[in-house]
């Protein structure tokens, strides 16, 4: 196996482990905003620590005006996904979540037809029926068994796919001057520093001297994080994309067999032919579409 393909496989894998932090952060009564602080902030922490030492040119804003990007990837598209993705789990399970949270690249193809005009070519067409028709399974629309998910769960799942999508729409505006580890990282310093006034300090602020609570937090922030964006972004840059595109779906892999395993949680077999409808609408879109999604997945 090429060291590129290793890069990229392990990147997303971790990406798939993100479930297993948070549903164990839960377990010492954090909320899901609560979550989203804490790996908003120790992702922050880790990633200015990590371009301190080797990049710091990458830590240097050419117009303080550029914020704006930055509030865009940082709290319109990082937190409220995070946030979505995490309550999610907490109403459902983790396959639901994680594959509800793949009709990501669904949105960026409607969202890019609107504000960029790019065309809805028959390819990206194909892609959104499979997506349309993935979810349905997933949610338990087809079969007619309403009660299968709740609806706040879908609803979050769904808006956890919009709000992921949007980092590919804002960021698209800061790529023109920024690299995407300085996007990643000011993404989450804004990310952080906004949404630090909604944490409880005064009830739970206690927790954070509490050893675990620092390992599921950072463990959070690092592994699945930020080192997994930069290995990801390292075997990235080595491969093409489109094969990059393929690697990286072995991430909805490692969180459904978390989901199951880890936590008992029940996934029947349309459920799962619904997911690998999604996996696979993702592909098409990167693979054979013309103007295909972007498959370096700036932040999972």
């Amino acid at each position: 196996m090429k060291p590129a393909y290793f890069y990229i496989i392990l990147g997303a894998g971790l990406w798939g482990t993100i479930s297993w932090y948070v549903k164990n952060l839960y377990t010492y009564g954090f909320t899901p905003m609560e979550v989203v602080i804490l790996r908003v902030w120790t992702t922050a922490i880790l990633l200015v620590i990590f371009l301190l030492c080797f990049a710091r040119n990458k830590l240097k804003l050419a117009s303080l005006k550029d914020i704006r990007y930055f509030i865009g990837t940082g709290i319109f598209s990082i937190a409220f996904f995070n946030f979505c993705l995490f309550t999610a789990m907490e109403l459902s399970t983790i396959p639901v979540a994680t594959a509800l949270l793949y009709t990501a690249p669904a949105f960026v193809t409607i969202f890019s037809a609107i504000f960029f005009g790019e065309s809805l070519t028959k390819g990206k067409m194909i892609a959104l029926v499979l997506t349309l028709i993935g979810t349905c399974l997933v949610v338990g629309v087809i079969p007619l068994n309403l009660t299968a998910v709740s609806y706040n769960a879908i609803l979050f799942g769904l808006g956890s796919g919009l709000g992921y999508s949007l980092y590919s729409i804002f960021s698209k505006f800061a790529l023109k001057k920024y690299s995407s580890l300085s996007i990643t990282t000011f993404t989450f310093i804004t990310a952080a520093v906004t949404l630090s006034p909604f944490f409880p300090f005064v009830q739970k602020g206690e927790l954070l001297s509490n050893p675990a609570v620092l390992f599921y937090a950072f463990g959070l922030g690092f592994l699945p994080t930020a080192f997994a964006y930069i290995i990801y972004t390292y075997g990235l840059n080595r491969t093409e994309a489109s094969k990059a595109s393929i690697l990286s779906t072995v991430e909805p892999v490692v969180a459904t067999l978390i989901g199951i395993f880890l936590f008992q949680e029940v996934f029947t077999l349309l459920q799962m032919l619904g997911m690998i409808c999604i996996i696979g609408a993702v592909l098409f879109i990167q693979v054979i579409a013309e103007k295909p999604y972007t498959s370096s997945r700036q932040i999972s």
